[in-house]
């Protein structure tokens, strides 16, 4: 147990930040469920027309550090070549 004032504040930190940290990277793995569901479907317009929102959310976690930023150009490579491929 921490027994020092700031090992106590970095804990009470620690705990609030992995609450944001789940909370966006539940957003992108929905984001990228839904941009599947679209795929599977063949629904090509509306997975180009949802594309940019998913590369901003894949963007926002890399940035943040909760994704490498490779895994989330791997990720958009990805999805964009399955687009293109429909």
């Amino acid at each position: 147990m921490a027994n020092t004032k700031s090992a106590i504040k970095r804990i009470r930190r620690i705990s609030r930040q992995t609450i944001v940290n789940k909370a966006r990277k539940g957003k992108f793995k929905n984001a990228i469920k839904k941009m599947n569901l679209l795929l599977g479907s063949k629904k090509k317009k509306e997975a180009l027309a949802f594309l940019p929102a998913l590369n901003s959310e894949l963007m926002k976690v890399a940035k943040t550090g909760i994704i490498k930023k490779q895994n989330a150009s791997r990720n958009i490579s990805r999805i964009t070549r399955k687009i293109n491929s429909l």
